[in-house]
């Protein structure tokens, strides 16, 4: 079974509040040795995170001579405020006069359930460019932090368990397939698919389910096959 953010994630997170002041967020991030903290409101909802990012702006703009906040035009102040992930946040110079939490975090908060895949965490992160997601229950309050580093957790399978699990995929499909043989060997979660079939598309098929299990680092397909069914890709049905 694929693990789920809840069996990766790292719980007893320290978090922040709105109030919480601009050098208390630094000596907790100082003293806990983390990158980023949750932020929570009143009601305890994870309502936005402060990281190290949002906080080296107050250096960004500002110098030695001039306390004040360079101010940026107008598009530039807009273009500031759009996230990867198409989120509206506070601009890099609003967050540079700030003095709370609730200043310069970065709002709202993405968060995922610790139900969820790690491939679903990981594709939340990618789509809107952040590299931590505090993990809320149905009622928003936090359970933990998933890292990108948590994620990665998934590759220190071991290769005898990758093996077993290839071969239960493999070993369904080819007892559904007439003339399908096939076997794997696993070495550093690098998998390899030995045996033959009657179809190339047979063979093509393993190596996408081989691919798909949580640990696989790649697959190298040694499968032999008899008939090549599988157009090349210049080739379209209109062209046959």
């Amino acid at each position: 079974m694929d693990s789920t953010v809840g069996d990766v994630m790292t719980t007893g997170v320290a978090t922040v509040d709105e109030r919480t002041g601009y050098r208390d967020i630094v000596r907790t991030l100082v003293e806990r040795r983390v990158s980023a903290l949750p932020v929570l409101g009143a009601d305890g909802r994870v309502v936005g995170v402060v990281s190290e990012e949002d906080l080296l702006h107050k250096e960004e703009f500002t110098t030695a001579g001039d306390r004040r906040p360079y101010r940026t035009p107008a598009r530039a102040r807009l273009r500031a405020r759009l996230s990867p992930g198409g989120l509206l946040t506070e601009s890099a110079e609003d967050k540079a006069a700030g003095s709370t939490a609730a200043d310069v975090m970065t709002r709202p908060a993405v968060t995922i359930a610790p139900t969820a895949s790690v491939v679903a965490a990981a594709r939340l992160m990618e789509r809107h460019g952040v590299k931590r997601l505090p993990v809320v229950d149905d009622g928003g309050l936090l359970l933990g932090i998933a890292s990108r580093r948590d994620l990665l957790r998934v590759f220190q399978r071991a290769d005898g368990d990758i093996a077993a699990a290839v071969e239960r995929e493999i070993g369904a499909a080819t007892s559904a397939v007439h003339g399908t043989v096939a076997a794997a060997s696993v070495e550093d979660g690098v998998v390899t698919l030995t045996g033959s079939a009657l179809h190339r598309s047979t063979a093509a098929c393993l190596t996408r389910m081989a691919a798909g299990l949580e640990g696989v680092v790649s697959v190298d397909n040694r499968i032999s096959w008899d008939v090549d069914d599988v157009l090349p890709p210049y080739i379209t049905w209109r062209t046959l």
